[in-house]
């Protein structure tokens, strides 16, 4: 056998060879298919993301934290007039400034029985609020975008569906509020009865 043969002379490895060669030609196809995908999304979504979130930030800085934080520890104040408040208002706020994950970090200013129904209407709106507001949870964007790639087949706008979804996404989270809210209620009742 010839080891300094030309390259067409060369057969494909076959057998055991072959299906190592075989593995490692999938692997790396495997990133560069990744890199594909990443150049896409640099010439497309990335930038835009940079650029919102950029924004979000400049936004904090103007308004204040402390203004924020003072809007966290209003909402936990007891009454109905509250509940949109602590439910619908404090959630879309902790997510658009905060994003997915800090916006959890949000409902520190809620007495105990207050927080699992903030972080179950939080954590519920971090996908409805990505149409308008890709920021404020790129992870989730891919389902977005999966939907969104439908309609657009369909021939019909995007601007109409981002805001179906983030205004039903408050509904939902407000629901969903509440219904944490008696359900823990319940629970920490059951707990004091018990003790």
């Amino acid at each position: 056998m010839n080891l300094f043969a030309s390259a067409d002379t060369v057969a494909e490895p076959e057998g055991v060879w072959g299906a190592i060669a075989g593995g490692a030609e999938y692997f790396i196809g495997i990133f560069n298919q990744g890199g594909e995908v990443f150049f896409g999304l640099m010439g497309g979504i990335l930038p835009t993301l940079v650029v919102l979130l950029t924004a979000v930030n400049a936004l904090i800085r103007l308004i204040g934290p402390e203004k924020i934080e003072t809007l966290g520890k209003k909402a936990a104040q007891p009454g109905l007039i509250w509940y949109p408040v602590r439910y619908m208002v404090l959630p879309f706020l902790a997510v658009f400034f905060l994003t997915n994950p800090m916006a959890y970090t949000m409902g520190r200013f809620l007495p105990e029985r207050f927080k699992p129904a903030f972080y179950d209407s939080a954590v519920s709106y971090v996908h409805p609020i990505t149409g308008l507001f890709p920021h404020a949870n790129p992870g989730e964007l891919f389902v977005y975008l999966g939907i969104a790639a439908g309609i657009t087949q369909l021939g019909l706008g995007l601007g109409d569906l981002a805001l179906r979804f983030l205004l039903v996404g408050l509904v939902v989270i407000f629901i969903r509020g509440i219904v944490t809210e008696w359900i823990t209620a319940r629970m920490i009742a059951r707990k004091e009865a018990k003790a």
